[in-house]
């Protein structure tokens, strides 16, 4: 029985930082095509509300392309439609390529979310659709605020929704209705035919079409996977579906199978295409930069894990006494590898961003060069959020 070749975990690093644009250094365009391929490059890029330095999307950018200002992606996203913004995991910003082959997840969340949201949500939002679609053909673009006038307002947390915001959510699922704008960060939904480009809407693809281009744009992106994290990928196609994708890729031989060792040195198979394993190995800048936790590259917690050694938890849910290391810490990434994680927070009425602790990795030194690295990379970090100057806390270093 022929072996299967191997990858070392050096080199695996390297090719999953490169299909992540995080092995070459943080230089270049970064507004106009120059975003939108960026964008397109790592495949989407995940919105949070957490403020904390700046949110999970301008910092998942900055930490690619330190050109990159906000006022680029607005443009993108509001005037370009280069870009549109729906649910993978999370709310993302997406390449608007995509929509053609969103088609069959908007299929089977219709199918299944009043189902899975009945007793959740409050009763009687699945009878607020068409009044909330009709205010919007009527009227225009609305906000949660905007619409179910008389209806009680929740309390109990980022979910307790009134119905007409849950139809809203559940219209905006099931591409009724897109995002068209934020406002601060609360969503403004408009029709889907005012948002999305007529061409794109008009393209209807087969179902295993769609299926094909979305397993095959999860492993471009990926470098090399399991069929799990094909699937997981997107949160757009089942495992089973991506089970069955990788037989058929193998049978063909348009697909791979290779042992990928961890950052333990353990082994595990992977799918892989061929000519991947034939190209040369990118190289990785040493160059140090700061990563959101909602970063593209640290997504799947376990993938991080095996491949960097890196175990992350956020920790924003977990009671303080509880907490390891802080309310929201961003991981460290010096080349190939994640040294250190830091907490960090800018204070713009005071116009400091100001470090409160520093964690290096188990057998990782912050001698006088790396910190220097560090210190540089937060003057940038500083200048994006706003802030004139960098403080350092007493007691930060906490190695």
């Amino acid at each position: 029985m022929t072996s299967l070749p191997h990858l070392s975990n050096a080199d695996a690093r390297a090719i999953f930082l490169d299909r992540h644009a995080l092995a070459e250094a943080p230089t270049g365009p970064a507004s106009g095509a120059a975003l939108a391929a960026l964008i397109n490059r790592i495949g989407f890029v995940q919105v949070d509300s957490i403020n904390t330095v700046a949110r999970a999307h301008q910092m998942i950018l900055f930490a690619r392309r330190q050109t990159y200002r906000p006022a680029a992606l607005e443009r993108l996203l509001h005037r370009d439609r280069a870009v549109w913004e729906h649910w993978t995991h999370d709310a993302s910003i997406l390449p608007v390529g995509l929509f053609p082959h969103w088609r069959h997840r908007f299929a089977r969340d219709r199918e299944r979310l009043v189902q899975r949201w009945t007793g959740w949500q409050r009763a009687g939002f699945h009878e607020k659709f068409d009044e909330v679609l009709q205010r919007i053909s009527d009227h225009g673009p609305v906000t949660s605020a905007d619409v179910g006038e008389g209806e009680a307002r929740g309390s109990g947390g980022w979910w307790d929704w009134h119905p007409s915001k849950a139809a809203l959510e559940y219209l905006w699922r099931v591409g009724e209705l897109s995002v068209t704008r934020r406002e601060g960060f609360r969503k403004v939904y408009d029709l889907t035919e005012r948002v999305i480009p007529q061409a794109l809407r008009q393209t209807d693809h087969a179902a295993e079409d769609s299926l094909a281009a979305l397993c095959d744009g999860a492993l471009d992106r990926l470098g090399f996977a399991t069929s799990g994290e094909i699937a997981a990928y997107w949160a757009a196609v089942s495992p089973e579906e991506a089970k069955l994708w990788v037989e058929t890729g193998l049978r063909h031989g348009t697909l791979a199978e290779v042992m990928v060792a961890g950052a333990d040195g353990s082994l595990r198979k992977h799918i892989v295409r061929p000519e991947t394993l034939a190209a040369p190995v990118p190289e990785v800048t040493p160059r140090l930069r700061i990563l959101s936790p909602f970063d593209p590259a640290l997504r799947d917690r376990k993938r991080a894990e095996r491949l960097f050694g890196f175990s992350y938890r956020i920790e924003v849910f977990v009671p303080e006494p509880q907490r390891t290391y802080g309310y929201y810490v961003f991981p460290i990434l010096e080349g190939a590898r994640l040294v250190g994680r830091i907490d960090v927070k800018a204070f713009r009425d005071a116009d400091v961003l100001r470090v409160r602790a520093v964690w290096p990795e188990a057998g990782v030194a912050f001698g006088r060069g790396r910190q220097q690295k560090l210190a540089t990379e937060l003057e940038r970090l500083a200048q994006f959020a706003g802030c004139a100057a960098l403080d350092w806390a007493d007691g930060w270093w906490r190695g």
